[in-house]
């Protein structure tokens, strides 16, 4: 197990802290479980695009949500586990395999032993969101950082998800899978998942199904442990744009709570939280990852291209300490790129486009009218990486996955 050592303030903390109740964002525009018997993709996706499900099941306990996937694997029936469906584009054509929803909401705490930290066991379909919440109020530290992206615990780690200077990987220790290559049970340590930026062991590993062309993930995870430490405080703030929000300076720590606020104020001003009311929340987040490069090529961009050190946040050990850099690498802005390509806030390729980039923040694209497409979602990123890399050399790599009817996951090296 990995455990974050603190500059002491860890055996400080009392012990079953008192505070007022932390609201959670929602996971999905997903129904509520149990209130719609055969949904559509789109109903299930934050995009809002997808048509209709050959099966759908939505698994209330561990054992319903193994066999499910067991028993589609064994008759080569395609498979897609959802969460929060913030993170897919689904094919307008629909779905020919089963659906399976992980609507579990457990959260277990598996130890609390004070200065020795929390040990807590999450279930896969719990609101990666609902966690943070849940964590401030206990004084779990690490996680406040994360506040507002939607989806679910079990997602997380497969995309390593990160935000404003903090990753997942630096507060999970393991993870409990099913593996679809041998069809059992596998428990995987922090080392074993290979966690770097946006990518791991998890999205990089695929089966192929006995459909033609079907690639779908190797790994279902089942539920997700965390090692946390007890603070009053929050993880150092590593990141400018919050550290100016918060009024502090980059490396200092404040109250946990008030780095959620902050964070949902600074995601809300981009349309990155869900909420039905601003039409930019219509969308996967941050569709493109910020390309990692290498420090040739980096050179070869524009000189006031931003130019960021890559951090290994896997491997820190002290939550106060920088995570190592990674030599040899350097990171830029996938939004800069595409500002720079021509590509401003809320373009759109047609005017009867249903998919148009967000009026706040170019790195994410938004539907809209009352029925898009995925079609249109994918004309529009292709058009995007494309005058990116016309303009710069630089191939955009999309963070949500790309699929087909037949359950085919588009594959990247990232």
């Amino acid at each position: 197990m990995t455990t974050l050592a603190t500059d002491g303030d860890a055996c400080e903390w009392v012990a079953h802290p008192v505070r007022d109740h932390i609201a959670s964002r929602p996971a999905s525009y997903a129904p509520a479980p149990g209130t719609c018997a055969q949904p559509s993709l789109a109903q299930l996706t934050t995009l809002g695009v997808g048509g209709e499900l050959a099966r759908y099941v939505e698994a209330t306990g561990e054992a319903e949500f193994l066999e499910t996937i067991r028993e589609a694997d064994a008759t080569g029936t395609p498979v897609l586990v959802l969460g929060g469906g913030s993170n897919i584009v689904a094919p307008d054509e629909g779905f020919d395999g089963v659906v399976v929803r992980d609507v579990r909401d457990d959260i277990e705490v598996v130890d609390d032993t004070g200065c020795g930290g929390a040990t807590v066991r999450v279930a896969a379909g719990v609101g990666l969101d609902a966690l943070v919440a849940r964590a401030i109020e206990e004084g779990w530290m690490g996680l406040e950082a994360l506040s507002g992206i939607p989806g679910t615990v079990g997602a997380a780690p497969v995309q390593n998800v990160g935000a404003y200077g903090h990753e997942i990987a630096e507060v999970i220790s393991s993870v409990s899978t099913l593996d679809r290559l041998t069809g059992q049970r596998a428990h995987l340590a922090l080392a074993e998942l290979g966690l770097g930026y946006r990518t791991s062991r998890l999205k990089r590993e695929r089966v192929w199904g006995q459909h033609s062309g079907e690639v779908t993930p190797r790994w279902v995870i089942t539920s997700v442990e965390f090692a946390f430490r007890h603070a009053s405080l929050s993880a150092p703030i590593a990141y400018a744009q919050l550290a100016d929000a918060l009024g502090v300076e980059v490396g200092d720590r404040v109250d946990a709570a008030q780095v959620r606020e902050a964070v949902l104020a600074l995601r809300a001003s981009k349309g990155m939280v869900l909420d039905e009311r601003d039409p930019d929340a219509r969308s996967a987040g941050s569709f493109f990852t910020n390309p990692v490069l290498s420090a040739a090529a980096a050179a070869a961009l524009p000189a006031e291209a931003p130019r960021f050190p890559v951090y290994d946040y896997a491997a820190r050990r002290n939550i106060a300490d920088a995570p190592p850099l990674l030599e040899g690498v350097v990171k830029t802005s996938a939004a800069w790129l595409i500002e720079h390509a021509g590509i401003s806030r809320g373009f759109a390729l047609r005017d009867d486009a249903t998919a148009a980039i967000s009026s706040k923040h170019t790195l994410a694209l938004t539907t809209r009218g009352s029925s898009p497409c995925s079609a249109d979602v994918r004309e529009l990123a292709e058009a995007v990486v494309e005058r990116v890399r016309e303009r710069f050399g630089v191939t955009l790599v999309p963070e949500p996955a790309l699929m087909d009817r037949s359950g085919t996951v588009a594959i990247t090296t990232a």
